[in-house]
C-alpha cells in the first residue's frame, strides 16, 4: 500500500493558506455535531520516524475545542503494561460517545517496528493483527469512527531530517540509535509496514497513506480526509432493526455441548461435617496454587453468573478466604455508570483485567449483554446477537494471552429462590440483599431461562467452557466451585509443562 502515496506531491504557501483556512473552518464546525450525535472518534497517526506525525497532530488539534478531545502518545510498554494483554492499554483510552481521541502511535507499533526490533515470529504477528482487526471491527460495529493515517517518506528524506535534528543540540536527543537503525534497514521496515497496512486495511477501518515529503500537502490531505469521514459518519443513519430475526453467529470456535438448565439435577447435598472438612482442604489447596500462579505469572479470570440469591456472594467469600489479598481483586458488576455507558460495553471489563500471576473474580460479567440488557431492551437486537461472537473473541484473546478462564452459572429452581427471597425479606440483617428489581427479575424467569440456555449453547468454548453448578444446596455448590477452580488451574500447569508443579 505504501506505493499509493504520491511522494512528489507539493503545495505552495500561496495555495496552502486559503485551502487550510477553509478546511479548518469546516473541521471546527464539526465538534458540536459530534457531541450532539454522540459520535466517538478515534484518529490515529502512524508512520516513519521523523515523518511529521507530531506536527500534523499539533495542526489538527487546533481545529477543536480542548474540552472535546484528548491526545495520547504511545511509546514502548512499561514492565507493568507488559503484564496485561497487548490490547489492554489501548482499550483503556477509547473515547466516550461525543469525544475525539487522537493517537500519536497506536496498537500498530506492536505489529510493525516491534516485529523487527523484538524479533517476533510471523505467527505471533498474524495473531496480533487478527486481534487488531477484531478490536477495530467491534468498535466500528458499536458506532465508533476510526481514522487511520500512515505518514510515508522515503529513506533519503528521513536521513536528511535526522541529520538536521542532530545538528541542533536542543533537538539532537530526539534521534536515537534505534531511529538510525530504522533508516539503515529502511527496506526491511518498509516490508513490515507494507504487510501491516495490507492486512489491516479493512472496510470498516481503512488506511489512508499520506505523503509526508511536503508538509503543506500532508496537512491538507489529513484535514480533508478527516472532515470528509466525520461528516459522512454524522450523516449516516443506522439501519432499522429487521423484523426478521437474524441468525446468531458465535464465530469460528469449537463449541462444547451444553445442557439446558432444566436438565441440571438439583438433588445433590453435602453434610455439614463433610462440608467443613472439604472447605478447609480446598481452601488450603487454592492458597498453594495461588502462590504457584504468581511465580509462573499465570493470570486467572473467574466469572460468576447465576440466578438472584443463587449464592454468588457466599461462593466468592469462601474463595477469597483462600487467596492472598495482594494477588486478587473482586469486581462487582452492576448497572453501568455514565462513564461506562458512554463507551463500548466491553470497556469496563478490559479495564479490570488482572495482571499476569493475579486473579480477577467478576461478580456478574460481560454476559449481561445477552441477558439483562437483551430482556430489558437496553441494547438492540443486533447488539445482543452480535455480542455472542464479540464475547467469544474477547475470551479467546484472554486465553491466547495465557489466562485461565473459569465461568460459573449457579443454578437453583424457582421454589428455592422464593424461599431465599422470603428469608432475606424476613431477616433484618439480610433485608439489604433483596430489592424490587430482584422481584421484577423473578417475574421474568422464563425469559431469563431462554437467554441463559442460548448463552450456554453459544459461548461454552473449548478455551472457556461453562460450568453449571447445582446450588440448591449451598454447601454442595461451594465445594464444587472451589474444586472446579483448582482443577482448572492444575490443568493449565499440566498443559504448560506436562507435570504438576
Amino acid at each position: 500500500m505504501l506505493e499509493t502515496a504520491d511522494l512528489g506531491k507539493k503545495v505552495s504557501e500561496k495555495e496552502f493558506k486559503p485551502r487550510a483556512k477553509e478546511l479548518r473552518s469546516r473541521l471546527s464546525a464539526l465538534q458540536q455535531p459530534i457531541k450532539q450525535k454522540k459520535l466517538p472518534v478515534l484518529i490515529l497517526l502512524e508512520g516513519w520516524d521523523a515523518a511529521g506525525k507530531g506536527k500534523l497532530i499539533s495542526n489538527l488539534i487546533l481545529n477543536f475545542d480542548p474540552r472535546g478531545y484528548r491526545t495520547v502518545t504511545f511509546v514502548q510498554p512499561t514492565e507493568l503494561e507488559k503484564r496485561e494483554p497487548v490490547l489492554w492499554r489501548y482499550w483503556n483510552i477509547i473515547p466516550k460517545k461525543g469525544q475525539i481521541v487522537i493517537l500519536d502511535r497506536s496498537w500498530y507499533m506492536d505489529v510493525s517496528t516491534a516485529r523487527i526490533d523484538e524479533n517476533l515470529n510471523s505467527s505471533l504477528i498474524t495473531r496480533r493483527m487478527d486481534d487488531i482487526n477484531i478490536f477495530e471491527r467491534q468498535l466500528t460495529d458499536a458506532g465508533y469512527l476510526i481514522l487511520k493515517f500512515f505518514i510515508h517518506i522515503d529513506r533519503r528524506e528521513q536521513k536528511k531530517r535526522f541529520e538536521k535534528l542532530v545538528k541542533d543540540k536542543n533537538t539532537a536527543w530526539r534521534v536515537t540509535e534505534q531511529d538510525w537503525k530504522h533508516n539503515r534497514q529502511y527496506e526491511k521496515y518498509y516490508r513490515a509496514f507494507d504487510e501491516m497496512l495490507g492486512y489491516t486495511n479493512t472496510v470498516n477501518a481503512p488506511w489512508h497513506v499520506i505523503s509526508g515529503m511536503d508538509f503543506h500537502a500532508a496537512v491538507l490531505d489529513t484535514f480533508r480526509i478527516t472532515e470528509e469521514k466525520i461528516t459522512g459518519a454524522l450523516r449516516h443513519t443506522p439501519p432499522k432493526e429487521s423484523s426478521q430475526p437474524s441468525a446468531i453467529q458465535p464465530g469460528p470456535y469449537h463449541l462444547l455441548p451444553a445442557p439446558k438448565l432444566s436438565e441440571i439435577p438439583l438433588d445433590k447435598t453435602l453434610g455439614k461435617k463433610e462440608y467443613h472438612h472439604e472447605l478447609k482442604k480446598q481452601q488450603t489447596l487454592l492458597g498453594e496454587l495461588h502462590e504457584k500462579l504468581y511465580r509462573k505469572k499465570v493470570p486467572v479470570i473467574i466469572a460468576y453468573e447465576g440466578w438472584d440469591a443463587a449464592g454468588k456472594g457466599g461462593d466468592i467469600r469462601r474463595l477469597a478466604k483462600a487467596l492472598d489479598p495482594r494477588g486478587y481483586q473482586v469486581v462487582p458488576i452492576a448497572a453501568p455508570t455514565p462513564e461506562e455507558a458512554a463507551r463500548h460495553y466491553l470497556w469496563r471489563f478490559w479495564t479490570n483485567l488482572p495482571r499476569d500471576g493475579h486473579i480477577a473474580v467478576f461478580d456478574r460479567t460481560w454476559y449481561g449483554r445477552v441477558m439483562v440488557e437483551r430482556i430489558e431492551g437496553f441494547c438492540t437486537e443486533n447488539d445482543w446477537q452480535r455480542a455472542y461472537r464479540e464475547i467469544n473473541e474477547f475470551e479467546r484473546q484472554l486465553h491466547d494471552w495465557g489466562a485461565v478462564i473459569i465461568k460459573f452459572w449457579l443454578q437453583i429452581d424457582q421454589d428455592e429462590q422464593l424461599r431465599r427471597f422470603q428469608d432475606r425479606q424476613n431477616t433484618l440483617s439480610k433485608q439489604w440483599k433483596i430489592t424490587e428489581e430482584d422481584w421484577r427479575n423473578r417475574s421474568k424467569w422464563e425469559q431469563y431461562e431462554i437467554c441463559v440456555n442460548e448463552m450456554l449453547k453459544y459461548t461454552s468454548t473449548d478455551f472457556a467452557p461453562w460450568h453449571v453448578i447445582p446450588s440448591q444446596d449451598k454447601k454442595y455448590g461451594r465445594i464444587l466451585t472451589l474444586k472446579t477452580i483448582s482443577e482448572a488451574i492444575e490443568d493449565r500447569f499440566r498443559q504448560k509443562t506436562g507435570r504438576h508443579f
